[in-house]
């Protein structure tokens, strides 16, 4: 079972949960250390006091702002506990909004939030229907390592969810990032729809979902400790040149259909789309035709 991070209260109004905080997530990617190329000792990192070029202890290190180049200010864990914030020992909900109010980008690390014990079972069990009921997730306030954070609040498999958020300020304006001024059409637009409906799916299941670096990662490693040959790596597909948007999209919604065992069906297309599509290929066969019958002659 997940360890407990964080123990506390969701407050919402005078209604109070008591819940202990775990991490919603595992992370399963192969960690490295650092060695030394010629005889593989380990290297580790040191910490080291800059007055005496001495190696300290982690007993003897602190936290501490530096308020100016020859002033330190010292700031204790103890003193972060501390804060005198009414969030830092509840999860304050200010506000219940619409999940898609809400832009993704703010949204962060997940956990779960388990009822501290039976006098909280009612009143979990509460908050987890009512947000149910309402279609909605609620935005809190809580304080954790020293810092007052923003968090949303909704419910997975009847057990409360926790996200982290960002603070509105700390996401940067992406109009610097606009593409130049440009033109798309409709037959486009709906052809990029046709791709798109062709790659829909209910789920995440299945093999592309999976964490192929890391399986990958784990048979380079055992053929080495092996003293085997290293798996080889497959050709990736080198990127066409994109000449005519609408027939990349119609090679597109072919390939998607016959990876799911489906019918190639151009008539989904636009019509004006699929007319033009049509075209182009039968020039490249003639040409096809063309060179074959001339190296026969040859």
């Amino acid at each position: 079972m997940p360890r407990t991070i964080w123990s506390g209260a969701i407050s919402f109004g005078l209604v109070t949960v008591p819940v202990n905080v775990q991490s919603a997530t595992e992370d399963h990617s192969i960690s490295f250390h650092q060695y030394h190329l010629e005889d593989m000792g380990r290297v580790r990192v040191r910490k080291v006091r800059e007055l005496e070029d001495r190696e300290v202890a982690q007993s003897e290190i602190g936290k501490g702002y530096e308020y100016a180049k020859d002033q330190v200010v010292p700031i204790s864990d103890a003193e972060l506990r501390e804060l005198p914030l009414p969030t830092a020992k509840a999860i304050e909900i200010e506000a219940f909004v619409p999940l898609d109010s809400i832009d993704p980008i703010q949204i962060g690390e997940g956990y779960y939030l388990a009822p501290g014990g039976q006098v909280a079972a009612k009143p979990y069990k509460l908050l987890v229907q009512a947000l149910g009921r309402s279609s909605k997730v609620a935005v809190a306030k809580y304080a954790w390592s020293g810092r007052e954070r923003l968090g949303l609040l909704r419910v997975r498999d009847d057990v409360i969810v926790l996200h982290a958020m960002r603070w509105p300020d700390e996401i940067r304006d992406p109009a610097e990032l606009l593409p130049p001024p440009t033109e798309v059409s409709e037959e486009e637009i709906e052809g990029a729809l046709a791709l798109m409906e062709s790659m829909s799916r209910e789920d995440l299941q299945g093999p592309d979902f999976e964490d192929t670096y890391t399986e990958a990662m784990a048979k380079i490693i055992e053929a080495k400790r092996e003293e085997k040959p290293l798996p080889e790596a497959p050709e990736p597909e080198k990127p066409g040149k994109v000449l005519d948007l609408m027939a990349a999209l119609t090679e597109s919604v072919n390939k998607a259909k016959a990876s799911r065992g489906e019918g190639a069906d151009v008539r989904e297309m636009p019509k004006k789309t699929s007319a033009k599509a049509a075209k182009k290929p039968a020039k490249k066969s003639a040409a096809k035709k063309t060179s074959g019958h001339r190296s026969r002659s040859a």
